[in-house]
């Protein structure tokens, strides 16, 4: 069961309860598959590399997780950074994040991931987001230069950097120091099948405009250069031309200079051009084979360039100076000894070209001196590599992680000694797999194999890596350490004798798994020797970056003593790494690629099983889970659990401990279960745990219940009393207006009362003083007067007779108001009466055509008012000039009522065609522009109805009767660019035809009969909708189509 609800499988693989290895994969696949991809060991956090993007990043998340503990929320890698990040500022503790797996683990992703944290939540200001943004800005650059597509990873570091950020008192970051480790170099001049070389070859060619690349006299294709895999030379979803910007943008917020960064991409070219010199075949004299270049371009490009003649590069590539304290030999080289100078070169430059960077970006993020700092190192190294043929590589590859497992197994132990020891607690010895011989095997200064190397690389005398080989089978034979080495020499080339044709394997037995090395080039990749003219003409080189990576190459500054070999650099940085480690504090994070084909979803349990041999993770789990498996303080363990007990809940009054105590008291935990430290309380097995959780889980449940409880009884009370309120205020309400509307109805009645008292009172004092006929004649005269005053004055103000003219003199009276619009009525009556009578018969047809248009268009279709101006004409295709079209309405059929061209829209693909539409009074017929030979003719009493859009434009569909010979094909969907004027007169020759109504429906969305099958028509308005409207038809599926109106 998880610690929190809702979450996969177990967050901390310490409280697995069958801790083997098949549960802990069983367990990392099942959050996998549910895209959680970190699980703990305790405080190391697992990363599996989900290939996706993942929305558990950002701001959000970063506030999220930088307001709680550890162990409160999900298992996050904002989590670990957290924890780093408020020691370093709280405790005043150093700090180190190792970040380790295998390529395309994500270890890259990690650090950026962990650096990104730690920018969000330190200081702000101006000093520190500069220093924050050259910190952040280093990846890209390091990643141009360093990282390569390889089999497994298509950006997989080839080098190891660990980088020291260092802080103020605040906790805000001031700069940072970076250390890079074993630069794979030999990928400068050889790739493995499907992989590619450094990016920034690829960025320079894919990104620099055609000015820089002529200045580095480059072509842009890749093809064209021989360090450059061609099977590979383009990666999915990585556009190298941007990179190449970011490169640029990134080298400049950082503090590189326009002329460094010109420099450092001189240098880059310089190495791309000298896989180019071709050597060739060359006789002395004397007949020893020499070599010789076979195009002295490239020589001359890459002397311009650096500002060296190309005779003297000539012959540092091909010659060699043997110099002793009294005499100096000058060797010419065969041509497979040239070949090895040139790549030699080649690569020393590039690696040289690396290191300079990096000390170039320490030197901009560099802090002053005397400033009191913190530091929180962030190791990003490569992890256990095993390839089909691994190689010296691999094998100091290898070494490394061994040396970092030591220290990880180590500082474990020793952090969880140091726990009980401060919580008072007995602490029992571990058992474990001590890989401490692994790395005594590897690294004794007199016995060890890097030392057998180095011995090998100084003995004079016929030196090769079979003796090499053989050297390490006659001093491992009898030595207690075979156990974790096995030689092995192939039988049959011992037989024959060929000691030059011989090869060999060694293997080294480490972490529960072997690996074997190909002995093949050992002798050669340790000694990384660069021949001495080679040097010496780079110092030469007019360049100042060219000169500057080689300083041994000045004559006054020339030693004849060995340089230290490649083995022993290493083996000394990694002292010192390993030295730097053990100061700190340690954080980790243990990154596991879940499959070989970076396919999201995809795991494999037979490759993560071997990474966790790899990365020791059950031997981790094993030294957490050797004494108590949980252990969390009184204070967040009351403040989780102390709802357990009536004693604790709601409220505890008392010490963190002593609530603990009555917690596990009353539940009956077995005291072997448990222990209680000075801080802490420790718990033996996951089962404990559980029981606590589940127990917690199932009073919640009883808590929640009540407090529903509660809260609905409240809930309702509320709403009663709300209620009961609301009615005694609309009962108030109501009985007030009531009796308003009461009082108003008496207080209406008594004045109507008191009117008609009143009125009978004058009425009774009139008749006592006039007589009772006096007035009705006095008012007749007076009111016959104002009328023969009102006609009079119409008379002379009549409005004039157009019939469009609708004024009207007003009523002088109101009395007169509808005598007034009776008139106003009768007169516009006479005048159109007296219109009419002088229209011709032609005239009067054509305003009952416009008539019956307005009737069915009139507010409804946009194009209706554009059409009332114009005449209908009837005729738009010249039908008197064309006696074929004349020929095909029929004797009977009388004139031709519409004559237009249109277009027939194809229900199959939304095409249109030209036809010419007949109207006749009996018949629709469609013809050919082409051939005049009648293609459709359909029958008025066929046509069952009409569709037209609101529009402006004139697409309109045609129903047919399905009983129809015609109709069985479907409906017809046209457009006519006079549709008003068309399907009005259709309407008036379907009425007089039929005598019924054609049904004529405004809608931009109908349906057609198409075969045995319906078309859904959609029309929509376009962008641009303008007078001239222009269709546009899409089919949309095999049932619909949408016309659009532009």
């Amino acid at each position: 069961m998880p610690l929190l609800e809702g979450s996969v499988g177990v967050e901390d693989l310490v409280l697995l309860e069958s801790l083997v290895e098949e549960s802990l994969l069983k367990n990392l696949q099942l959050r996998y598959e549910n895209k959680e991809i970190y699980t703990y060991i305790g405080n190391v956090v697992i990363s599996v590399n989900p290939y996706q993007q993942l929305p558990i990043y950002g701001p959000e998340y970063i506030a999220k997780y930088q307001d709680y503990t550890f162990y409160e929320l999900k298992p996050h890698i904002y989590a670990l950074a957290n924890v780093a990040y408020q020691s370093l500022r709280d405790r005043d503790r150093d700090q180190c994040i190792l970040i380790t797996g295998e390529s395309g683990s994500g270890k890259t992703e990690a650090s950026k991931l962990v650096m990104s944290y730690v920018a969000a939540v330190c200081g702000k200001g101006e000093q520190v987001n500069s220093v924050k943004e050259q910190l952040l800005q280093s990846n890209p650059v390091l990643e141009a230069f360093g990282n390569a597509k390889t089999i497994r990873n298509n950006n997989s570091s080839r080098f190891g950097k660990y980088m020291d950020i260092e802080f103020d008192f605040k906790g805000s970051p001031l700069g940072g120091v970076i250390t890079n480790y074993l630069l794979e170099k030999s990928r400068v001049v050889k790739q493995l099948k499907g992989e590619r070389n450094f990016h920034i070859f690829y960025q320079l060619l894919a990104g620099a405009d055609a000015q820089l690349l002529k200045a580095l006299k480059l072509e842009r294709d890749t093809t064209g250069y021989a360090y450059l895999n061609q099977e590979a030379s383009r990666v999915d979803g990585m556009d190298d031309a941007s990179s190449f910007s970011a490169v640029q943008s990134a080298m400049a917020v950082i503090g590189f200079s326009e002329e460094e960064i010109r420099q450092v991409l001189e240098v880059t070219a310089v190495v791309l051009k000298l896989g180019n010199v071709m050597v060739a075949d060359e006789f002395q004299a004397n007949g020893i084979p020499a070599s010789g270049i076979c195009d002295g371009r490239e020589v001359q490009e890459i002397g311009e360039m650096v500002g060296l003649s190309s005779e003297e590069l000539e012959r540092a590539l091909c010659s060699r100076t043997m110099e002793t304290a009294k005499e100096k030999v000058v060797t010419a080289l065969n041509v497979m000894q040239a070949q090895y100078a040139r790549d030699a070169l080649a690569k020393n430059i590039y690696s040289r070209l690396f290191n300079w960077i990096v000390n170039r970006i320490n030197e901009s993020i560099k802090v002053g001196i005397g400033e009191k700092k913190k530091v929180m190192g962030v190791l990003d190294i490569y992890g256990f590599e095993i390839l089909e043929d691994n190689s010296f590589e691999q094998f100091v590859i290898n070494y490394c992680n061994e040396k970092l497992q030591q220290v990880f197994i180590e500082m474990t132990l020793k952090e969880e000694q140091e726990e009980y020891k401060r919580e008072g607690i007995p602490w029992t010895k571990v058992d474990y797999f001590d890989n401490g011989i692994i790395c005594n095997l590897i690294e004794h200064n007199q016995r060890g194999i890097l030392a057998m190397l180095d011995e090998e690389c100084l003995r004079p005398g016929v030196v090769s890596d079979s003796t090499f080989l053989a050297k390490l089978n006659q001093l491992f034979s009898n030595c207690f350490r075979i156990c974790h080495y096995a030689g092995k020499i192939r039988a049959q080339a011992q037989a024959e004798g060929n000691t030059g044709g011989t090869w060999g394997k060694g293997q080294v037995l480490g972490q529960g798994c072997g690996v074997t090395y190909n002995v093949t080039s050992f002798i050669d990749k340790n000694n990384d020797l660069l021949f001495r003219d080679l040097s010496q003409a780079m110092w030469k080189a007019q360049h100042p970056l060219i000169r500057s990576l080689f300083p041994e190459g000045n004559p006054k500054q020339a030693s004849l003593k060995r340089p230290p070999t490649a083995g022993a650099q290493f083996k000394s940085s990694v002292a010192i790494l390993m030295k730097n480690l053990y100061s700190k504090n340690p954080n980790y994070i243990r990154c596991i690629k879940p499959n070989e084909h970076q396919q999201r979803g995809q795991f494999s349990s037979d490759l993560v099983a071997t990474q966790a041999q790899y990365l020791g993770l059950l031997e981790n789990v094993r030294v957490r889970r050797a004494g108590y498996a949980h252990r969390q303080g009184y204070g967040p363990f009351l403040e989780r659990y102390r709802l357990l007990s009536r004693s604790t809940w709601p409220r505890w009054n008392g010490g963190d401990r002593e609530g603990v105590e009555k917690i596990l008291g009353e539940l009956s935990i077995s005291s072997g279960e448990l222990a209680f430290g000075k801080t802490k309380i420790f718990i033996r097995s996951p089962k404990t745990l559980f029981y606590l959780e589940e127990q917690r889980r199932l009073r919640l449940q009883q808590l929640a219940t009540l407090i529903q409880k509660i809260y609905r009884g409240w809930r309702c009370r509320t709403h009663y009393q709300l209620m009961r309120k609301s009615q005694i205020l609309i009962s108030s309400w109501f009985r007030g207006n009531m009796q308003k509307k009461r009082y108003g109805k008496i207080k209406a009645s008594v004045l109507l009362i008191q009117a008609f008292v009143r009125g009978w009172k004058a009425r009774k004092n009139y008749r006592k003083y006039f007589r009772s006929e006096a007035a009705l004649t006095l008012a007749d005269f007076i009111y016959k007067s104002m009328v023969q005053k009102f006609l009079l004055g119409l008379k002379n103000n009549l409005p004039s007779t157009n019939v469009l003219d609708k004024t009207w003199p007003a009523a002088p009276y109101k009395c007169f108001s509808t005598a007034n619009q009776e008139l106003r009525q009768l007169f516009y009556r006479w005048k159109c009466k007296r219109f009419r009578d002088q229209l011709s018969p032609k005239q009067v047809e054509t305003l009952r055509e416009k008539l019956c248009a307005s009737e069915l268009f009139k507010g409804k279709k946009a194009s209706y008012p554009q059409s009332v101006p114009i005449p209908f004409c009837g005729d738009y295709i010249g039908l008197q000039g064309n006696p074929k079209l004349q020929k095909l309405k029929g004797g009977e059929e009388g004139p031709v009522l519409m004559a237009e061209a249109v277009k027939k829209v194809n229900r199959g693909n939304g095409k249109t065609s030209s036809r010419i539409l007949l109207l006749t009074k009996g018949h629709v017929i469609l013809t050919d522009t082409k051939k005049s030979q009648a293609k459709t003719v359909i029958g008025l009493d066929d046509v069952a109805g009409v569709s037209v859009t609101s529009l402006k434009d004139g697409l309109f569909s045609l129903h047919l009767s399905e009983m129809s010979s015609v109709g069985s094909n479907g409906d017809f969907l046209l457009v006519s660019e006079h549709v008003i004027e068309l399907l009005t007169r259709m309407y008036r020759a379907v009425l007089d035809a039929t005598q019924r109504q054609l049904a004529v429906t405004v809608t931009e969305k109908f349906s057609m009969r198409f075969k045995e099958n319906s078309l859904a028509v959609r029309v929509v308005q376009g962008p641009a909708g303008g007078d001239n409207s222009k269709l546009r038809c899409k089919k949309k599926g095999s049932h619909s189509l949408e016309v659009t109106v532009q």
